[in-house]
């Protein structure tokens, strides 16, 4: 279990999430995806390849002090540093030549290896090169959501756009009312839909398909 203590450190929570999920994901591409790590029996490194994204992000984005982030990942001052001086060339290298290492220099190369890993991963995202798994899934989400709704309307899209990052299941609508307000979903704001559409909502498609017949109440179409 990854505990984040986050105690005084001012970070924009949403952003920070969203880039080291995004670095995650892509560290997880470059080990040559989750098949590939279950067949290397290092399943196990996925929580130290979760706090490393977390180091390097809160590091390279946010300028955060060694001390800072140890505590708001919930890591020693040294191991913040040995991610934080990893060497990314290295750790592919040892990734390539997992095979070949003694079961000793498997467990060594835990740490450090996360750390080369999440810096070449979060490279990688800068520059614009997503993890396919990842893009795959947005793609896939997305189409779904819309054909579960029955709709192309540009509202939908809209309204896609502007709640990324809600958890589900939304239980009321005062939080999706301040996501939404100010879209126009065909001539009513998006406020005043959140709070007359039915709740729980478990999904993006469920959200759409709630508008969508919402609408149709108000005969709208």
């Amino acid at each position: 279990m990854i505990i984040m203590t986050g105690s005084g450190l001012s970070v924009d929570e949403r952003g920070l999430e969203e880039l080291v999920d995004r670095v995650f994901f892509k560290s997880i591409d470059l080990l040559g995806g989750l098949r590939q790590l279950a067949e290397y029996r290092t399943l196990t490194w996925l929580p130290s390849v979760a706090r490393a994204a977390f180091v390097i992000v809160l590091r390279e984005e946010y300028l955060k002090s060694e001390e800072e982030i140890a505590e708001f990942v919930g890591l020693t001052r040294n191991t913040v540093r040995t991610i934080l001086r990893a060497d990314p060339e290295l750790a592919m290298r040892k990734i390539a030549q997992y095979d070949e290492l003694t079961q000793r220099e498997r467990r060594e190369m835990k740490v450090h290896t996360a750390g080369g890993l999440a810096k070449m991963a979060y490279k990688l995202v800068k520059e614009g090169q997503e993890a396919q798994t990842l893009l795959e899934f947005c793609r896939s989400m997305s189409q779904e959501a819309l054909e579960a709704a029955e709709c192309e309307a540009p509202w939908a899209y809209q309204v896609l756009k502007h709640i990324k990052g809600l958890r589900y299941p939304l239980t009321d609508g005062e939080l999706l009312a301040e996501r939404l307000a100010g879209i126009d979903i065909k001539g009513i704001d998006g406020a005043e839909v959140a709070r007359a559409i039915s709740y729980p909502i478990i999904s993006p498609a469920k959200l759409l398909k709630e508008i969508k017949e919402f609408l149709e109440r108000r005969g709208i179409h």
